[in-house]
């Protein structure tokens, strides 16, 4: 057996065009340019690559975008500053703070200061509540990325057992609570997995991870998963991006896994490219959010209260 190649990028592409047409009939009806603000701090080579591929990707489906850069030494206190500056301009619709962060700053205390309007990476505390309740406003970029190439390979999740190798923020969490909901918007067939989240303190991985139907691998270990902990026939897809000298390789050794699976998402060319994907449709949603809104601090007061 030999898997299919799940192909972010090509997917990317399409999903693309169609936020593209989305964009243009909402500015058409008079709608605003949706607006990207990225805050970059320090020096973080990766992240200035993904910096740039954001604004890039902005402006290919005709969104605007602005990049503002901090110095290594930012503190704290100024960075909520200018989150608070941020979210009063009404010219700005959608929030992201690359990560990693300085350690000498609060992650927690920044992703919290972002307006729940404007957490266009559905990381802040009023997002992943109501991602948990089943309510979601925006869905986290990376696991919506997934969630795409499920839809529309037509992989249905619905009753399989779905391994999540990984328990962060980012992925880990959010991934394992979207594919356990009753309802995610994308019909009954990306609904109801039984979930198992794995993680570094998990006894017998192998024996966890060849029970899956689906294995998703997000845990940020390069080639980690190999043939013999896949389940044959089983889809695995690999959120993992490592470098290994000058190549980049996922969370999955690819080439013997791929003679085990049904699918496999090769790394690069992904889920890496659906992640961004995901956030200008977050931000697209954003502004459209914001446009009903009565204001900004008047949503504040009311969820507040």
């Amino acid at each position: 057996m030999t898997a299919q190649i799940l192909d972010g990028k090509q997917l990317a592409v399409k999903i693309r065009q169609e936020i593209a047409a989305q964009v243009q009939q909402w500015k058409s009806t008079g709608g605003a340019t949706p607006v990207l603000a990225a805050v970059l701090v320090g020096e973080d080579p990766a992240s200035q690559v993904y910096v740039r591929n954001k604004e890039k990707a902005c402006k290919s489906v005709g969104m605007d975008s602005r990049l503002i850069r901090l110095p290594t030494s930012t503190t704290g206190r100024h960075l909520l500053d200018l989150l608070d500056q941020l979210n009063a301009d009404a010219g700005v619709h959608g929030i992201l703070v690359q990560l990693p962060l300085p350690g000498s700053i609060s992650t927690q205390s920044v992703l919290d200061r972002i307006h729940p309007l404007k957490d266009v990476d559905a990381f802040g505390p009023e997002n992943v509540g109501l991602l948990v309740q089943g309510r979601a406003r925006f869905l986290p970029c990376t696991p919506h990325g997934v969630i795409q190439v499920l839809a529309r390979h037509q992989i249905s999740v619905a009753g399989k057992h779905v391994v999540v190798v990984g328990r962060s923020e980012i992925v880990g969490k959010p991934m394992a609570m979207m594919l356990v909901q009753k309802d995610l918007g994308y019909g009954p067939q990306l609904a109801n997995a039984t979930v198992t989240i794995c993680h570094s303190q998990s006894s017998d991985l192998a024996a966890i991870t060849g029970s899956a139907d689906i294995l998703i691998a997000a845990v940020g270990r390069a080639r980690l998963i190999t043939a013999d902990m896949v389940k044959p026939g089983a889809v695995v897809i690999d959120v993992g991006i490592n470098r290994d000298g000058d190549t980049l390789v996922g969370d999955v050794d690819f080439q013997s896994v791929e003679q085990v699976a049904s699918a496999i998402t090769p790394v690069p060319g992904g889920i890496g490219p659906l992640t961004i994907t995901m956030l200008l449709s977050n931000t697209l949603l954003a502004c459209q959010l914001q446009s009903q809104a009565r204001s900004l601090t008047q949503y504040s007061n009311e969820v507040t209260a």
